[in-house]
């Protein structure tokens, strides 16, 4: 019969301890990986409840059961002329890039309100248009953005974003540094309003908002491309809050997108990267062709992509309307 020797004892009870020690180490650490997992988006944790609540019903604003109908005034191309404009727009936008380097010269006010303008005609929601257009010239107020960005920023290059994104993020050179929200004339801050008011002060349902707003600020982009500036789009993570009460918005309402706006630098560079072409990114589903292989997306990627889904709508909704007079409907 096989006995325990008090040495054997020993060395079993070290290695349980050895184990359990382990273990603990283990989840000590897979908790602190937790706390800095990387694509948490903090801006839209604005101490702002869900107000879409039942229980909340009666605050409700009821929806307009019917609206007038209008004739639909439309305008319809030539086939070559809408290959012509569709070709031509096309060419437009593929000259758009995201430039970091951005001069202080002058953009005509004229230009940013039409550029909005034109945003403000994206389909949304039940047409609840629930965005708002922050406008900044003023040196001071730009600065005081930036000094909220730069802060926050650099606490996600360091611990908040994580390995693979800092990584990811190397090519293009960036950092937490952001000097362009200096020297931009115009900075425009894009905000999702999460829900509206009635004249009775009733609140008001905003379906979809944060993809009408992504589709409103896709539309921005093209308009600064065809006004002939520049722009980069930044979504700076963690300074929400800061940002709504130093410009002083409403609680109900969440940044989504800032675009430091203007005219390149002399000195201005841009990475060398190339865009997938179009059999990477259509698919004709009654062609027998090969199909796109399309891998499962990481978790933490699915969490950050959804405000550029909704950007990916510019190509359907502006191509269609700039070259050919072809009607798309989203709900609007």
């Amino acid at each position: 019969m096989f006995l325990l020797t008090p040495v054997l004892v020993a060395v079993v009870c070290i290695l349980v301890v050895w184990v359990f020690k382990n273990a603990d180490r283990n989840l000590e650490k897979k908790k602190e990986e937790a706390q800095v997992q990387p694509w948490v988006d903090e801006d839209l944790k604005d101490s702002t409840e869900d107000l879409q609540v039942e229980e909340d019903a009666e605050e409700w604003q009821e929806a307009e059961e019917s609206v007038e109908h209008i004739p639909f005034s439309h305008t319809r191309y030539p086939e070559q002329e809408m290959k012509m404009r569709s070709q031509e727009f096309y060419e437009l936008l593929n000259k758009r890039r995201s430039v970091r380097f951005i001069s202080s010269e002058h953009v005509p006010m004229e230009v940013i309100d039409n550029v909005i303008k034109a945003a403000g005609t994206a389909p949304s929601g039940a047409h609840t248009e629930p965005w708002t257009f922050v406008v900044v010239k003023d040196p001071d107020m730009k600065h005081k953005i930036r000094e909220i960005i730069e802060e926050e920023e650099e606490i996600n290059y360091m611990k908040r974003m994580g390995k693979r994104w800092v990584t990811d993020l190397k090519k293009l050179r960036t950092n937490w540094i952001k000097e362009y929200l200096d020297t931009a004339p115009v900075l425009i801050l894009i905000f999702k309003q999460v829900h509206g008011f009635a004249a009775n002060g009733k609140k008001k349902v905003h379906y979809y908002n944060e993809i009408s707003v992504s589709i409103a600020c896709g539309l921005l982009l093209a308009a600064l491309q065809n006004a002939g500036l520049v722009t980069v789009t930044t979504t700076p993570l963690n300074c929400g809050p800061r940002l709504r009460v130093l410009l002083g918005r409403p609680s109900h309402e969440k940044l989504l997108v800032l675009l430091p706006v203007g005219y390149p630098s002399r000195d201005a560079t841009v990475p060398d990267l190339k865009r997938k072409t179009l059999d990477q990114i259509m698919i004709e589903k009654d062609k027998d062709k090969d199909r796109v292989e399309t891998k499962p997306v990481h978790k933490d990627v699915k969490e950050r992509k959804t405000r550029y889904q909704a950007l990916g709508s510019l190509a359907i909704i502006s191509t269609f309307s700039f070259s050919g007079g072809l009607v798309s409907q989203i709900r609007s």
